[in-house]
């Protein structure tokens, strides 16, 4: 998330501040959170409609996909407003979510959106258990050695803090001797203990990074006060400090801009399909509105960079 990458409204606002992460409202109104384990195996499962599989898009969708009828989608959950539970207690909703399903649609499948842990997604996808993952994977070249990707949104890494008494900051550098909180498996996880090994050969104190099974768990940690900053793909972060009603606040500048792609098995040869479907989608409008229902403002790339990368040739 960047890879890039809920307990219910009626929570006190210290645990929906904390479980906001990676996911937080409900399939109809982007301003209500919700919260759920990434470890659960909650689903939500839309079948595609006669009027809008696209003929183009459908001949190039693989056989053995084509024959199964539906798109297995793997997200975790815990990343509002891109997936997370929706207010019902179970069903994956977000950008990807919705996304996903109209991609689905497209190709003339059902698509069914799978709550999985993050980590756990690629090497899902190369077992064969997944058909695609759309969990804000930021694309990186280590990634595309074992998946393809198909590029279709743009966001950087943004810091977060506490508002009242939190720590202050500009970028990475200043993280040295600070405790921060991260999500398992995700570039901001990276990019905060590459910090700290830069720390300590500057003679600086290290990064305290904590890494946690989800975004919601990161957040907890820093709205308890275990940690002192947190890291998350930007429009993921402004959505958090939007939902906490003033309890946290942006610090610092977003940095690390790149691509979001869409993982797919490089075995499946699927990616030529999601491709022609996304760039349907963006010329008639539906990935906008998509974005638009989400209250994601930015990032939004056009058809022409829209693009396969990691594919075998």
């Amino acid at each position: 998330m960047v890879i890039w990458r809920k307990s219910l409204l009626g929570a006190l606002l210290l645990s929906c501040v904390g479980m906001v992460g990676a996911c937080g409202s409900s399939s109809s109104s982007p301003s209500a959170s919700a919260s759920a384990s990434s470890s659960s195996t909650s689903t939500s499962t839309a079948a595609p409609s006669s009027s809008t599989a696209n003929p183009a898009v459908a001949k190039l969708v693989p056989a053995a996909l084509k024959s199964k009828g539906t798109l297995i989608v793997a997200a975790d959950a815990s990343y509002a407003p891109n997936e997370f539970i929706g207010s019902d207690g179970h069903t994956v909703v977000g950008m990807d979510a919705d996304l996903s399903k109209a991609l689905a649609a497209q190709m003339g499948l059902k698509a069914s959106v799978v709550n999985a842990t993050f980590d756990t997604i690629i090497p899902g996808l190369a077992s064969g258990k997944y058909d695609m993952g759309a969990s804000s994977f930021t694309d990186t070249k280590a990634r595309e050695k074992v998946v393809d990707f198909v590029d279709y949104f743009s966001a950087g890494t943004s810091f977060f803090t506490k508002a009242s008494g939190g720590a202050s900051i500009t970028g990475l550098a200043d993280l040295c001797g600070k405790s921060v909180s991260v999500e398992s498996g995700t570039t901001e996880e990276t990019d905060a203990k590459g910090q700290s090994v830069k720390c300590k050969a500057a003679g600086k104190p290290a990064v305290n990074v904590l890494v946690f099974p989800t975004q919601s768990a990161a957040n907890l940690a820093l709205s308890s006060g275990r940690a002192q900053i947190s890291m998350a793909d930007s429009p993921v972060a402004a959505y958090q400090v939007k939902q906490s009603n003033g309890v946290f606040k942006l610090v610092g500048d977003t940095y690390g801009t790149a691509p979001y792609g869409l993982a797919l098995p490089k075995s499946a040869n699927s990616a030529p399909a999601v491709l022609a479907a996304l760039k349907v989608l963006e010329s008639n409008g539906t990935y906008k509105s998509i974005l638009t229902k989400w209250g994601i403002e930015s990032g939004a790339i056009p058809a022409s960079e829209m693009k396969i990368n990691g594919a075998i040739s």
